[in-house]
């Protein structure tokens, strides 16, 4: 079994870092006796939000998120990120959860791989 946690830093859009890392987040959680988690902070935490709309044939942080948790993946978002920018646990998309750095520190220590976007 192997244990990958990705951290992603960047906003949903405008940058295309924390697609790339749920990319990987995602196809990483595909393979046989991955464990995925992702953590979720500073303006990644926006990725994070229900509702995403994005036009066709354009990618969408909401499903991809969903992607990794339909697989057993989590993912946490950092609640101190979360305040700052005005987010309520009741707008997170479905299976991603409010979160801390104490949780942070502790998925740290349990992964094999830690990879930050």
């Amino acid at each position: 079994m192997s244990k990958h946690l990705f951290i992603l830093n960047d906003p949903p859009y405008g940058t295309e870092r924390s697609y790339n890392g749920l990319r990987l987040a995602g196809a990483t959680a595909k393979r046989e006796g991955a464990e995925v988690r992702v953590f979720l902070m500073g303006d990644a935490a926006a990725c994070a939000k229900q509702g995403q709309i994005t036009p066709n044939g354009y990618y969408n942080l909401e499903r991809m998120l969903k992607a990794i948790t339909t697989r057993h993946g989590q993912v946490g978002v950092c609640g101190t990120c979360m305040d700052a920018r005005g987010l309520t646990e009741t707008e997170l998309a479905e299976g991603c959860r409010r979160s801390n750095l104490e949780e942070l520190t502790d998925w740290t220590l349990w992964a094999d791989r830690v990879l930050v976007f």
